[in-house]
């Protein structure tokens, strides 16, 4: 058996062993479908990596959509070193180390080496910090990926020294292409007849995710022998076949979170209970699950009840403080008194409203009284003047103009009318009268 015959059956079976996904990996940004707001002609990071400098950033968005595909992609194009860390698998010490050799590999003047890191989300506060000085100096150039909300999960000082960029979810456009490429250039599935009669089924079940949509289609066309022709029939019915368990990272990840906010606002406290149960069992983080209601308190319960604020963010402290299991219970509680409370959007349509307004009419000016006079020369220029100063007036409230000229008129909150709000809005109609009258 002479070598190149040897060396392609070791590329067939490499091949075979690759799940569709990985073998379908974008190499260039030619091949990288989708985030054109990020990689497309004259986007920033495009310009970023045509230039050949980068600078540190954070990749924030839904699993599935390129995130680690396209730190590689950058690595590869600049030709510089790429260290690969888990957040899941890497303590301090593994960072300390990747730190070292990159320092010790790196010749003067050249690019920095790129350290990536995967659910940089997932990284502690010490390891966290233990990356500070090395992307502060310029040691690595530090690319995070995560696919929860940064702001919450990575340290003010680190996140200071990254960029963010969003990443969306693929359009259906980008995941038609994708389908397309599969059956058409990869190494296997080229190999095989198969026509893409519907895709409904694909597209839905992928929910945006590059990576599921791949998985689904592999899993289709090796359940079928001969030619495969896909409909929307045949891949639902594969799926029961090949029930998917909870995925904290794919569509039943938030189609179950769905189901439990709308539990919460339809006030069901046994669906809620019901739901969240299900992401216990799946494993969903616990802090996920607290964030979700510390936003439903305020979307879906608001003024009807101020308190059911306060008391999802204390289950969310609770989590934080004492883990599972006995976080469930806190987590259980406030589900239960989320679901139980009178409900009222009335904030979450005023702020919604309030914004609308500013788009529309743009920067509006300030009115007079209400500016701030910190110079002689802002007061000789009637800033501040005319202000009346609520305390010193009976009832702590005297009428004057706070909404600019324009808008004066313009009204934004309007009080639904549960036991609690009926309250702050009569108070309302008692100060400012006519205006409030709706």
């Amino acid at each position: 058996m002479n070598y190149e015959f040897r060396f392609f059956l070791y590329l067939c079976d490499k091949n075979m062993a690759e799940p569709l996904a990985e073998r379908l990996r974008p190499r260039t940004l030619d091949d990288y479908i989708g985030q054109q707001h990020l990689v497309g002609e004259g986007a920033v990071l495009r310009r970023m990596i045509d230039s050949g400098r980068i600078s540190s950033f954070i990749l924030w968005g839904p699993p599935g959509v390129g995130k680690t595909t396209l730190a590689q992609i950058i690595a590869h194009k600049l030709e510089t070193p790429f260290y690969t860390l888990s957040a899941v698998t890497s303590g301090v010490k593994d960072v300390r180390d990747v730190i070292e050799k990159a320092q010790k590999g790196r010749f003067f003047n050249e690019a920095s080496p790129i350290l990536f890191i995967d659910e940089i989300h997932r990284f502690s506060k010490s390891q966290q910090d233990s990356l500070l000085g090395a992307v502060e100096r310029g040691i690595v150039t530090l690319i995070g990926a995560t696919t929860e909300n940064p702001s919450f999960e990575v340290i003010r000082p680190l996140l200071s020294r990254c960029q963010l960029y969003v990443l969306k979810s693929l359009e259906k456009a980008d995941l038609l292409k994708l389908l397309e490429r599969a059956i058409s250039k990869d190494v296997i599935l080229r190999e095989r007849k198969i026509e893409l009669k519907e895709t409904d089924a694909l597209l839905r079940y992928s929910g945006g995710d590059a990576r599921k949509l791949l998985n689904i289609l592999e899993l289709v066309v090796e359940s079928e022998s001969g030619d495969v022709v896909i409909t929307d029939e045949l891949v639902v019915a594969r799926l029961q076949q090949n029930p998917l368990a909870y995925d904290k990272d794919g569509e039943m990840h938030y189609d179950i979170i769905s189901a439990f906010i709308k539990s919460i606002r339809g006030s069901d406290p046994d669906a809620a209970l019901y739901w969240m149960a299900r992401m216990i069992e799946g494993g969903e983080d616990p802090q996920f699950i607290a964030r979700r209601m510390v936003i439903s308190a305020s979307e879906d319960i608001g003024l009807a009840n101020p308190n059911a604020l306060l008391l999802a963010n204390a289950a969310f402290d609770a989590v934080m403080k004492i883990g599972w299991p006995e976080a469930r219970i806190a987590l259980a509680e406030c589900a239960v008194y989320l679901a139980t409370s009178p409900k009222s959007n009335s904030a979450y349509l005023g702020i919604d409203a309030a914004l609308a307004l500013v788009r529309e009419t743009g920067n509006q000016p300030v009115p007079l009284p209400i500016r701030n006079a910190p110079t002689q020369l802002m007061k000789e220029l009637g800033y501040h003047d005319g202000y009346k100063y609520p305390h010193d007036y009976p009832g702590h409230f005297t009428p004057q103009q706070y909404m600019p000229d324009e808008l004066q008129d313009r009204r934004l909150w309007h009080g639904q009318h549960s036991p609690q709000e009926e309250k702050l809005w009569q108070r309302m109609v008692n100060y400012w009268g006519k205006r409030f009258e709706d």
